[in-house]
């Protein structure tokens, strides 16, 4: 299965391979187009043992992601195995596999097993867990000696608690070593704000350990510490958990249920309790924790971690507390020490399916017209890019030389820029503004050369497109990682751009600018990235000839007029080279629609 969301690997959970993809990529499929992916390598991760205590399925991707890295799985599916697993709840598994997505990997995956039927179970889909049963041991199982292109192996009777981060997902610390890690680097070790839920983690499991915690807090005359928000991932989660008093006895240890959407995950979130530029540290159980993600502030130091370990660390308030060894001190003035967390995989009662607000589409919508009123600012209707003129990309401007992380975040904000998704224009004023310009080491500033004034990274943009100047973008590793955001590679098409260079994408934004017609390059030698100034102009050359696996010659033009020449690649097969001729894949998709009409 492919779907539009980074965290379509969710579905690993139940054995499915399932894949995240951009939104045009899903277009492919539904016009029923064949959709390419080049054939992965297997990461396998060997898990044995059972998880104890505090230990809990988020910490297994946690350790991963500190051994892999943020860009360790790229090119490669990640296939869990062992006999640790059945040790493991079905939606422990998806956990896993749903932040697979934060070390690369093209997707995650479980071998089916009883826990997965139980789920099915649960959730009245008996008849599928059954038929998944014949096919267990000749389909859905890792093939007996099969070879992996690497293997972690992991036990799981040792495995410590653990939490990731700043701004990053893969910086792994154990919770013994998070507070004195965090003293060394300067980080604040005052939580603010406690999150937990999200897509990530808000299973039932999830909400009714940390419920244990809070009751048992509670027994003591304590509560949170800190705001405590709760988000529910699903509208049958949020259901169940009111239904069951979870969600109450969370609200009376003094949390606030969101609504079951993405939420402070993913930006939605009006924080008041801080200035944007104050240092502060938050605690999730969110996937992500990306410089200004959650609240657009650059300063939040966000961490992530499991649900139970942001539950206790909130008693404390503090990343100075390690609830298997640490006390707390009681209303009554006697210390105590919080038991390990608990609760039932699944209801006993099964799952509430909440209130059903699906509206499925016309069965025939065929003679539909879409108005668009042309006044307002949420809504634009799309106009096809301009067509490749045949020619090389001659003096292109640079409108910014990224340093560092660059994420489908920084390139395309969420948070309130959300409202604008379906207006083009307007959601591209949010483009590159919290990414790091190489010249200044600073955020949404940079030179416009026409006018020798520094501006906004958008504003700059604008005035390049209005003056008809076609511009690069110049990036680093792991470029466009995190969220499949199809507008990180709108935005830069619709403002004028025509080709971003870096040292390596990520695989999801690298497909995103395939389809939307610009050239995703990478410089064939990444110590090249150092000799390009934010004033140089760059000729991408020998475009009528560009093919599979040959590299593009760029010059290079610097202002005391000298011309260096480096070699580009591409990943672009012969039909990804036809959308760039085309200004587009959907360009590409009209012009074959109308050649079969006729």
């Amino acid at each position: 299965m492919i779907g539009t969301d980074s965290h379509t690997p969710n579905g690993g959970g139940l054995g499915g391979l399932c894949i995240g993809v951009g939104g045009a990529d899903a277009v492919d499929v539904m016009a029923d187009i064949p959709w390419e992916l080049k054939c992965p390598k297997v990461i396998g991760v060997r898990l044995d043992g059972a998880l104890k205590g505090w230990s809990s399925p988020k910490d297994i991707i946690l350790k991963v992601a500190g051994i892999l890295t943020v860009k360790g799985g790229t090119g490669a599916i990640i296939e869990y195995h062992g006999p640790g697993i059945d040790n493991i709840s079905c939606t422990g598994m998806g956990t896993i596999c749903n932040m697979g997505a934060e070390i690369g990997a093209t997707t995650s995956l479980f071998p089916y097993n009883k826990r997965m039927y139980d789920y099915l179970k649960s959730t009245l889909r008996e008849d599928i867990a059954k038929e998944a049963m014949k096919y267990q041991k000749s389909l859905l199982t890792p093939d007996e000696g099969c070879k992996y292109d690497q293997l972690i192996e992991l036990d799981l009777n040792t495995l410590e608690p653990h939490i990731n981060g700043p701004f990053t997902p893969d910086l792994a610390h154990p919770i013994s070593k998070v507070g004195e890690n965090a003293k060394k680097a300067g980080w604040p070790t005052e939580i603010k704000v406690s999150l937990i839920g999200s897509c990530t983690n808000s299973s039932y499991e999830d909400m009714a350990r940390c419920a244990s915690i809070a009751k048992e807090a509670m027994a003591h005359g304590l509560k949170s510490k800190t705001p405590f928000n709760v988000t529910p991932g699903s509208e049958q989660v949020r259901a169940t958990i009111e239904r069951d008093g979870i969600a109450q006895t969370l609200r009376e240890f003094g949390g606030t249920v969101l609504a079951n959407a993405c939420g402070p995950c993913i930006g939605q979130w009006d924080r008041k309790d801080i200035k944007k530029g104050d240092k502060n540290t938050i605690v999730t159980s969110y996937n992500r924790n990306f410089t200004g993600r959650n609240d657009a502030n650059p300063a939040t130091h966000a961490f992530v971690t499991s649900p139970e370990l942001v539950t206790a660390l909130a008693i404390k308030g503090s990343l100075e507390f390690d609830p298997r060894s640490d006390t707390l001190t009681g209303s009554d003035g006697k210390s105590f020490k919080l038991s390990d967390p608990f609760g039932d995989e699944l209801p006993a009662r099964g799952f509430d399916p909440g209130v059903d607000t699906y509206q499925p589409p016309p069965s025939d919508g065929s003679s539909l017209k879409v108005d668009v009123d042309p006044k307002s600012n949420r809504l634009q209707l799309l106009e096809p890019f301009d067509v490749w003129n045949g020619k090389d990309l001659e003096d292109l401007t640079i409108l910014i030389k990224v340093k560092g992380k660059c994420t489908t975040d920084h390139i395309s904000a969420a948070g309130p820029w959300l409202k604008f998704r379906g207006h083009l224009d307007n959601i591209s004023n949010n483009m590159f503004l919290t990414a790091t310009n190489a010249e200044n080491g600073e955020l949404n500033k940079v030179k416009n050369l026409l006018t020798q004034q520094y501006g906004a990274v958008p504003d700059v943009a604008r005035a390049y497109k209005a003056a008809g100047v076609s511009w690069v973008a110049v990036g680093d590793e792991n470029y466009g990682e995190g969220s499949s955001r199809e507008h990180a590679a709108l935005e830069p098409r619709h403002l004028g751009g025509r080709a971003i260079i870096v040292k390596s994408f990520a695989r999801i934004h690298e497909t995103n600018l395939k389809k939307q017609g610009l050239l995703p390059l990478t410089f064939a030698n990444p110590a090249d990235y150092d000799k390009i100034q934010p004033t140089d102009k760059i000729s991408l050359t020998g475009l009528k000839g560009l093919a599979p696996g040959k590299p593009v010659i760029a010059k290079i033009k610097h202002t005391d007029g000298k011309v260096e020449e480096i070699k580009l690649n591409h990943t672009l097969n012969e039909q990804q080279i036809t959308w760039f001729q085309a200004g587009s894949a959907l360009n590409r998709m009209k012009q074959v629609a109308a050649a079969g009409k006729h």
